[in-house]
């Protein structure tokens, strides 16, 4: 399938500067020939991060089996350690899911934390490993969605949700289809040069920081793809209560908003990972009649279009986010 251009990266790194042969045989994140990183960032106090780029250097460097496996225990760990992530997921899953039993939840919250563990490994490989290892992991669906809004001009808002293998599922659609990817800045200026970098690499386009609305405005007046997920608590400022698996979740109203000024086309995808450590990725049409005019009905529409997709995984979700962190007044925290 052949790749389309959406436009060149208007800020950042760009794939272009890379030096090594065709950006394709390896990841150039650490190209120190055409930078100063090293450098910029060799005080003692970037050392833990240092030693965590040598470890998800070794990461992805093993056979799928092995990371899937690996992956697994160690999630299975860190939920004894990380009590309070613990804590978060099991009352996530107990509001989301009332109508299982106390075994079938507990199972439920292990098969999470491994697949968070096991996502540890997916962000390796997306960041160091080649892109056509990427490539090989899974398949990618419903491309000619993305390929029909595209070709009308305005702009695309490429909405997705936060999986535990979001990281990869995006990777792999950013092989057919680079786009810009909206992100949150790390407060470590180091991992945040990185995962920048490693972002930019992949999808062969600019980040733009998630605060940054004017340029995600002009992205998609331009007629560029951006990567959006609106589907987490991001505080109490232009958003509504409405019902994520039945319990009133903070949305934001900002899809329709920004789908309303920059005339973009809001093209949902999804991804899961298969039984036999593959990956599946799925395009879908682009929303109609979107934006409708009512911000707490759109976001509501969003909200269910995500539970469907976790309902066909569930234990993929990233549930360690505190979703139902803002309540209404005068309600109690869950956490």
């Amino acid at each position: 399938m052949r790749m389309r251009n959406v436009g060149k990266p208007t800020s950042g790194h760009s794939i272009k500067s890379c030096k090594l042969p065709a950006c394709g045989k390896g990841s150039p994140i650490l190209d120190t020939t055409n930078s100063s990183l090293l450098r910029q960032y060799w005080q003692p106090r970037f050392w833990p991060v240092w030693l965590g780029v040598g470890v998800m250097h070794a990461m992805a460097a093993l056979p799928q089996a092995w990371r899937l496996r690996i992956g697994g225990i160690l999630g299975h760990l860190s939920g004894h350690f990380a009590r309070h992530r613990r804590h978060v997921a099991a009352v996530n899953l107990r509001l989301c899911f009332p109508q299982l039993d106390d075994k079938a939840r507990a199972r439920l919250l292990e098969a999470n934390l491994a697949s968070t563990g096991i996502g540890m490994f997916e962000t390796a490989v997306c960041y160091w490993a080649p892109r056509e290892e990427i490539t090989r992991l899974g398949e990618v669906e419903g491309v000619e969605h993305l390929d029909a809004a595209i070709a009308r001009g305005k702009g695309v808002l490429l909405v997705s949700a936060h999986f535990t293998h979001f990281e990869t599922t995006g990777a792999m659609l950013a092989q057919q289809r680079p786009f810009h990817q909206m992100y949150r800045p790390n407060r470590n200026p180091l991992f945040n040069e990185l995962m920048k970098r490693a972002r930019e690499w992949r999808g062969a386009s600019s980040s733009i920081e998630r605060n940054n609305l004017r340029g995600l405005i002009r992205l998609l007046r331009q007629g560029r793809v951006v990567w959006y997920a609106p589907d987490q608590d991001y505080g109490a400022d232009g958003t509504v209560f409405v019902p994520f698996f039945g319990v009133p979740a903070r949305t934001i109203t900002a899809t329709s908003r920004i789908a309303q000024m920059s005339g973009a086309a809001v093209v949902p995808y999804y991804g899961v990972r298969l039984p036999n450590g593959r990956y599946r990725v799925r395009v879908l049409p682009a929303l109609d009649n979107f934006p409708s005019g009512d911000d707490t009905a759109d976001a509501a529409r969003i909200n269910a279009m995500v539970e469907g997709w976790v309902r066909e995984a569930p234990e993929q979700y990233l549930w360690v986010h505190r979703r139902f962190k803002g309540r209404p007044a005068g309600e109690p925290s869950f956490y």
